[in-house]
């Protein structure tokens, strides 16, 4: 059975990058449109020889935009990665040193722009916050969300869109909750029909906060450019915070500036090249 599955595999170039954490493989499929189903994803993450949070697709350029596909570590595509379109970014730079480029997500199109030495600048386009924006199970009020199994202490739920479906608690010690543990409960509740990813965040004070952040398909993550912006967008409604503040993850912080639209700028990681099977 191993030896059938091995002949099926097909070695390919491919980049590995990251953004403050936020691991990605990216497979380039402008030249060599490279088949990957579901169950080929999985056979990647289930390997664990180059671990991922996404799996990122960069497709053949359109009108100077440059289209992705993100899928999870559990296989399922995604409308949008903030941190992984980042990298894209500097991927693209590294090739051309075209300095503003356009991605084309599922969801929107996403103008980035080199600012500094492995730095990108994403405009992330405009929040959602209807409930069938989110999108919610059925009409709720999106700034007061309870879950029943939550610990009273967690108080309501925040939920938006920012290309992505998220719900944004406040706590005071955002590190001291289990996040592993009710991260997959939220994610899989009955009000969020496509799943959702999971904030909880920590005021330290007007300009700075700290998240600890589970993603759906993809677990407890090191760093998320989406939950950076939903919980940014959130704190500054509540007026807990100024609208131009730093988000802190385990190693860094991005810097999130909400007007109408929300941009998100951060440092990724150096583009290197890696050989996989699948």
């Amino acid at each position: 059975m191993n030896k059938d599955t091995n002949q099926n595999m097909a070695l390919i170039n491919a980049y590995k990058m990251d953004g403050l954490g936020n691991n990605f493989i990216i497979i380039d499929r402008r030249k060599n449109k490279i088949e990957l189903s579901k169950d080929k994803i999985l056979s990647i993450t289930k390997r664990k020889i180059t671990p991922f949070d996404q799996l990122i697709t960069l497709e053949k350029e359109i009108k100077n935009n440059y289209p992705i596909k993100i899928f999870n570590s559990d296989g399922v595509e995604v409308s949008a990665c903030g941190n992984g379109a980042r990298c894209i970014a500097y991927l693209i730079f590294n090739e051309n040193k075209q300095k503003s480029i356009s991605i084309k997500t599922k969801e929107r199109i996403l103008s980035a722009e080199i600012v500094g030495k492995q730095k990108v600048k994403m405009n992330m386009g405009k929040p959602k916050f209807e409930w069938d924006e989110v999108p919610l199970s059925e009409s709720m009020n999106t700034q007061e969300i309870s879950i029943d199994f939550l610990d009273k202490n967690y108080g309501y739920g925040f939920c938006l869109n920012v290309g992505n479906p998220h719900i944004i608690f406040f706590v005071k010690d955002s590190s001291k909750v289990d996040i592993k543990k009710i991260g997959p409960k939220i994610e899989n509740y009955r009000y969020f029909p496509q799943k959702i990813n999971t904030t909880f965040a920590e005021v330290l004070d007007k300009k700075n906060i700290k998240v600890n952040v589970w993603e759906r398909g993809a677990g407890k993550t090191k760093a998320c450019g989406t939950a950076a912006c939903a919980a940014s967008v959130v704190a500054s409604m509540k007026g807990l915070t100024d609208k131009n503040l730093q988000v802190h993850f385990e190693k860094g912080s991005l810097q999130i500036n909400y007007k109408e639209d929300i941009y998100m700028t951060g440092p990724v990681s150096e583009v290197e090249r890696i050989d996989i099977d699948i």
